[in-house]
């Protein structure tokens, strides 16, 4: 019975360890898949996506670039946005995607985030002109976040159906955080960095996860079984049906 018993607990911690070094490699996919995006060389734009087109889940995080022309009258301010455990704002201004500039009144365009700022006082005016943007493509947010005065140009967070009712034509359903302050000679506002981006999708390396559950259901079911049999020979060698 001694044999048994350490048989089972045996297979019992090597079920959970098992499991928990699956569950490790469930998170360092995540974080692996995170940072090939990140560090990935950037992608043309329509290589990517579509005005039109619903954002593509697999290519959150990954570094795209674009040509075009800064839609300074649609600049919006994101509120709550921390940085150095200081509360801020992103400055956030469309760009219309057009190669040619003849093209770029009738363009979609691509909100992209200049920057951080203490305050909507602080930041800079938005820039004019022409402009080639590369930086991180990310998905609208959409937490369900209330404005509390939808008049003003400040966001309660990056809900596309928000910033478009500053902009006078299509947007794209993503934005684009810059890869640095694109008023970089300006000091006051500060270059948002990988770090702000949302975490990987718990899909990336599924796999992974549910193998760990697996070993953890069979560690239970070793328990179960254990227990079992621990029951029916307590039965068997005194005669009284166990309780435990």
């Amino acid at each position: 019975m001694l044999a048994v018993h350490a048989l089972a607990v045996v297979a019992v911690v090597a079920a959970a360890l098992l499991g928990v070094w699956q569950y490790g490699a469930w998170q360092n996919g995540r974080e692996d898949r995170a940072a090939a995006l990140t560090d990935a060389a950037p992608r043309p734009l329509p290589s990517v996506m579509t005005s039109d087109q619903p954002f593509p889940g697999e290519s959150v995080g990954r570094p795209v670039t674009f040509s075009g022309r800064w839609l300074t009258s649609g600049t919006v301010y994101v509120a709550d946005r921390r940085h150095d455990g200081r509360d801020g704002v992103w400055a956030v201004t469309p760009v219309a995607v057009c190669e040619a500039a003849s093209a770029c009144a009738q363009a979609p365009a691509m909100l992209v985030v200049r920057g951080w700022a203490p305050s909507v006082a602080d930041v800079p005016d938005a820039p004019r002109g022409r402009v080639r943007v590369t930086g991180w493509l990310q998905p609208g947010e959409g937490s369900g976040l209330s404005d509390p005065d939808p008049d003003d140009d400040v966001i309660p967070e990056m809900r596309i159906a928000d910033a478009i009712q500053h902009v006078d034509q299509d947007l794209y359903g993503a934005y684009v955080i810059s890869e640095d302050s694109t008023g970089a000679t300006d000091e006051s506002l500060v270059a948002v960095t990988p770090a702000s981006l949302p975490s990987p999708d718990a899909s990336t390396s599924l796999r992974n996860l549910l193998y760990a559950l697996e070993w953890w259901i069979f560690g239970g079911f070793a328990v179960y079984v254990w227990g079992r049999w621990c029951r029916d020979e307590v039965t068997r060698v005194t005669g009284v049906p166990s309780t435990t």
